[in-house]
């Protein structure tokens, strides 16, 4: 019995270690910028992490979201298309009533341009058969303003300063 309960404890450490996917991506500068970076996506389990650091950003609050396509090609990021919305909803704040699945928030950068964000959730997923969740083949966007978390539909959040493609 002892035997049949330790190999069913070894055999769950090997799941468990074996269902960590990390990606690590550099952000692409857009619109005539010098934004640099990286974003560091794991998913442990059902949870999503991002960890995002940028740097020479213009200081203050800048959007962050996840768009439709993953596509960074066009000089102003455009071409990453508008947020992911796969329910349709409303653009939000990420957790309230009306929100995108692409609707992250915002990050400070200081007075050096520095920011970082840090983001967990078991609303996306990578790389699995559910569209309404799959984060690969998205991008990421760094938008030149915060976002107000009421205008439709990209909360006024300016121009696109950086991208990622999530592959």
């Amino acid at each position: 019995m002892k035997i049949a309960k330790i190999s069913m404890l070894f055999c769950s450490a090997v799941l468990g270690v074996s269902c960590t996917t990390t990606k690590n991506y550099t952000v692409n500068s857009k619109s005539g910028t010098m934004t640099q970076g990286t974003a560091d996506f794991t998913q442990k389990g059902k949870t999503v992490s991002l960890d995002l650091n940028v740097y020479k950003l213009t200081p203050g609050i800048h959007a962050v979201h996840i768009h439709e396509k993953g596509d960074c090609s066009a000089t102003d990021g455009s071409s990453a298309g508008g947020h992911w919305n796969p329910s349709k909803n409303d653009h939000g704040k990420w957790g309230s009533e009306h929100f995108h699945m692409g609707d992250i928030g915002n990050l400070v950068a200081d007075k050096d341009g520095t920011a970082r964000l840090t983001f967990k959730t078991d609303k996306w997923c990578m790389g699995c058969s559910d569209e309404s969740k799959n984060i690969i083949g998205k991008s990421l966007i760094i938008h030149a303003d915060r976002d107000d978390f009421k205008t439709q539909p990209t909360g006024n959040a300016g121009g696109r300063v950086g991208c990622v493609e999530i592959k």
